[in-house]
């Protein structure tokens, strides 16, 4: 039998020392099954740690990067009798069943039979219930990279009526991951748009699995009867079984696992205005002053790529910017927000590249000599920062901190977190590209947040994201779907790509509204709904692309942020046209009006981990129908959001879920649950319907979140006993973390039609004047 080779267990031994500080070592007993190794360790009641090796020492150590999770095994137990060894929980029963010594080999099997002693594991909950099990697992030799090692992977057991959602961000445009088989790598290349790779798998059965392992994984889902995981690099096999009576049960484990979700500042929520690119601080000042000249609110402005003077310098150019610190100043007066593209990338010619490379704080190849650029596309300048360095990490921050932040910007847009320059075939400081492929955005977003949270300790950080691994939430991003084109068909995958991420225990995440690419689409088929008169965004011939920008517009108002953004001439709300113009207003004003209802809902987030844009097999499990729609999903509680994807479409078929009733958000109409239906969709509006028991709060007009907002209303949709926590706080600094900020719990009482409040609300205001219950006669 082959063990893993010494120089890969020592570096697979310092990644879990340098990138998973909360880990604890195995601390259970180990399970021999005729040479292969399995510990099983407890993570709390639902969730168990099982990993499986040839190498002891392997099999005992701890978890790998981006798990921050203790171990806790006070309430397991262990047992072993003829049937195996079986470890309990309240919550879970695992048993590893017993192996007999295998038998001498027929002559077929010396040809076909597997070389590593079978492990059976399977996980039942506490009543006996079967969930899932492990049936099989792997470790095939081969050298990547130079680097003798192995492939492994596990097969998990499946059901027909299961269905998979999770694993980062694929923009195949399918939600349901059941029957297919996902490249789990960060790929910006990806044909249908980037890809993003969190290695955590949910499933409608009451159980997630998290699979530790930062090497490219492939995932078959369903497939053949089986779930399969296999990642390109490792030594053993490493996973996480997390379970539940309901979907956000597996969220809070997945918290558990790889840290909190922060609160993002207030600003996150409403619009975010960005360009490729803004040249000139005039430029910049001048769409900001408009928005406020027109009477549209606005939070933050975007300087993206190339205001530095040289991709490296870490600079602003003055001679286009001649004073960032007073343009801060003018926007913070203005109640808005800063934030500022920063990018790992390192030419020859900037200042700091010589440095960089002599301390070895480059991503190299096998011979230490720095990779520079890429070997494909046209952008070919420039070395990759190793932020698997701590001490790289610290030094990016602190350039950022002292060249950058130091001119009055609010946050840092870390772009080309996957990284841009593929890291396959060449080295980190911790090992091979390979070997941690999919790392790095976790450690590079974590030199910002960490660095943020030593030297603004109080000050409450965002930071702009293009890509995620197991634990990046926990550094305060906002993940974005990448340079996707502006067509249709790039937004009609945006419902079920955002519906994936979220799944994948990742809450903050939106899209550039109207696409990031060159607006060029083919013909519309059917008449243009927005006359494009007017319009400066586009090419003549593009006609129905304001129509596109209305459509994704809406869409993006009611995810969990909204920005607008893309390499477009002008991306400002007037510029679409005249028609455009105050359809966007409207929608624009709506995301505000709702600020009261969606900022509670990230203060749930933080509390708990689950997510708020939700795929429907989250809130209605037993509704077969809900378990693979893609195109519809629930923000927050009480609002189900269809976008219109399709060009020239005037109505759309709408899937409400059964067990409530459901009033349309426009009209106050009430319909049963259960059905499709028709639903309207002129040009200015999307179908939106409020669950039956639903409660949302309304707020005034504001300019932006820097300006107190108070109620406007609190809507009632009756139907059951309902439940809304309001909550509002400073909204840029930490002190939600110890204080918990201002919350009022309210509640509806069906049966006395009478809604009451445990204690004064947020905003002060009396409560009684407020209550608009819909469907009650004047």
């Amino acid at each position: 039998m082959a063990l893993a080779n010494p120089r890969a267990v020592v570096l697979l031994a310092a990644a879990f020392l340098i990138n998973a500080p909360g880990a604890a070592a195995q601390t259970s007993p180990l399970v021999d099954r005729n040479g292969s190794i399995v510990a099983i360790e407890g993570y709390g009641p639902n969730i168990v740690r099982i990993t499986i090796a040839t190498d002891r020492a392997l099999a005992a150590a701890g978890p790998g990067p981006g798990i921050t999770g203790q171990a806790d095994q006070a309430s397991w137990t262990h047992v072993r009798d003829s049937g195996g060894d079986v470890f309990r929980s309240a919550a879970l029963t695992v048993a590893v069943a017993a192996q007999p010594w295998p038998k001498a080999p027929t002559q077929m099997e010396r040809y076909f039979a597997p070389s590593l002693p079978p492990v059976s594991i399977t996980i039942a909950g506490a009543d006996g219930r079967a969930i899932t099990g492990m049936t099989g697992w792997e470790m095939a030799p081969q050298t990547v990279n130079g680097e003798k090692t192995f492939r492994v992977g596990a097969s998990f057991s499946d059901t027909a009526d299961t269905h998979y959602y999770g694993l980062g961000q694929n923009q195949e445009g399918v939600l349901d991951l059941r029957g297919r088989t996902i490249d789990c790598r960060h790929y910006y290349d990806a044909p249908a748009g980037e890809q993003v790779c969190v290695p955590f798998l949910v499933t409608n059965k009451g159980y997630a699995i998290l699979w530790d392992n930062p090497a490219a994984t492939t995932v078959s889902a369903g497939l053949h009867n089986a779930t399969r995981f296999q990642s390109q690099v490792g030594e053993r096999v490493s996973f996480f079984i997390i379970t539940g009576a309901s979907a956000d049960d597996l969220y809070a484990g997945y918290r558990r696992l790889t840290g909190t979700t922060p609160l993002p500042p207030k600003a996150a929520f409403g619009l975010i205005q960005s360009k490729a690119r803004y040249e000139s601080q005039a430029e910049l000042m001048g769409v900001a002053q408009e928005y406020r000249r027109r009477g549209y609110p606005l939070d933050a402005m975007v300087l993206d790529w190339f205001y530095w003077t040289r991709m490296g310098q870490l600079d602003i150019d003055r001679t286009y910017f001649p004073d960032p610190k007073g343009m801060n100043d003018q926007l913070h007066a203005m109640g808005m927000h800063s934030i500022i593209s920063v990018w790992p990338r390192f030419e020859r010619e900037s200042r700091y590249f010589d440095m960089l490379a002599a301390k070895g704080w480059l991503l190299h190849d096998k011979d230490g000599k720095v990779v520079d650029g890429l070997p494909v596309r046209s952008d070919r300048a420039g070395a990759l920062l190793d932020s698997t360095n701590p001490e790289a990490r610290a030094w990016f921050w602190q350039r950022i901190r002292d060249n950058i932040l130091s001119q009055g910007f609010d946050y840092t847009w870390l772009d080309e977190t996957e990284p841009d320059l593929v890291p396959d075939g060449f080295f980190y400081s911790i090992g091979s590209g390979d070997r941690y492929h999919n790392l790095f955005p976790l450690l590079h977003t974590s030199s910002v947040a960490q660095g943020s949270a030593a030297d603004r300790p109080n000050f409450r950080n965002m930071i702009l994201c293009r890509a995620a691994y197991l634990g990046t939430q926990a550094n305060g991003c906002l993940f974005w779907s990448s340079d996707v084109q502006s067509t249709w068909e790039a937004l009609r995958r945006q419902v079920p790509t955002g519906l994936g991420f979220t799944a994948s225990g990742l809450a903050y995440w939106g899209s550039d509204t109207g696409g990031w690419q060159w607006p060029s689409g083919p013909p519309a088929r059917r008449p243009v709904l927005v006359d494009p008169a007017g319009a400066k965004t586009m090419a003549p011939d593009y006609r129905d692309y304001p129509e596109l920008f209305v459509r994704w517009f809406e869409y993006n108002t009611l995810t969990p942020t909204l920005r607008i953004h893309g390499q477009r001439p002008a991306t400002a709300i007037w510029e679409y046209g005249a028609a455009a113009e105050p359809i966007l207003a409207q929608w624009l004003r709506l995301r505000y009006s709702l600020i009261p209802y969606l900022y509670p809902l990230g203060r749930e987030t933080y509390d708990t981990g689950a997510p708020f844009m939700r795929a429907l097999f989250m809130d209605f499990p037993a509704d077969t129908q809900a378990s693979t729609i893609g195109d519809e999903y629930m923000l927050g509680p009480a609002l189900l959001v269809a976008p219109v994807t399709e060009q020239g479409a005037t109505s759309r078929k709408v899937y409400l879920p059964a067990g409530t009733d459901w009033y349309d958000w426009w009209t106050n109409a009430k319909v049963a649950g259960g059905q499709w239906i028709d639903s309207p969709a002129p040009i200015d509006r999307i179908p939106v319907f409020v669950r039956a028991g639903s409660i949302v709060p309304i707020g005034v007009q504001v300019p932006s979140t820097a300006t107190r907002q108070p109620l406007e209303k609190i809507r009632v949709y009756p139907g059951r006993d309902a439940r809304f926590a309001l909550y509002d706080d400073d909204g840029t600094t930490n002190d939600y973390r110890a204080r918990g900020g201002k919350t009022a719990e309210l509640r509806w009482d069906e049966a006395s039609h009478r809604l009451t409040a445990s204690g004064a609300l947020p905003t002060g205001q009396a409560l009684a004047p407020l209550v608009e219950v819909v469907g009650a006669s004047k």
